[in-house]
């Protein structure tokens, strides 16, 4: 795929967030990678970095406190080539982003990986 095109949607997965979901996200940059470094890939998903499809990076909403003034943005990193190797089809390729952006978000407000995989089990049963 074409790097426009998954730009393309990743801004529609951004915009299919709820209202309530994208006004309260602040200073966070969502950048697109074309695969994770090795570096990041070991530290996030040891033994597994080829299905890093996204990586948040940041001081989650529930941490936030006094103390963190004068931070940098949050950034949250989609990686192209491993969505575009989990996705089975084209046609798979906006439900991928949609799941991963939604991940990352979730990382953003706080939530861990065994909420985040509850979350989307329930979620997954309501299709």
């Amino acid at each position: 795929m074409k790097r426009h095109e998954f730009e393309t949607l990743i801004i529609e997965a951004i915009d299919a967030l709820p209202k309530r979901i994208r006004d309260r996200i602040e200073d966070v940059v969502i950048v697109i990678e074309k695969r994770p470094r090795k570096r990041v890939g070991r530290r996030a998903l040891p033994g597994r970095q080829e299905l890093l499809l996204g990586l948040y990076e940041g001081v989650p909403l529930t941490v936030w406190g006094r103390d963190f003034g004068g931070k940098l943005p949050d950034k949250i990193t989609i990686f192209q080539e491993p969505i575009e190797r989990i996705a089975r089809s084209p046609d798979e390729m906006p439900r991928v982003v949609r799941e991963t952006i939604w991940h990352e978000i979730g990382h953003y407000f706080g939530l861990g990986e065994k909420r985040l995989r509850q979350l989307e089990k329930q979620w997954e049963s309501r299709k």
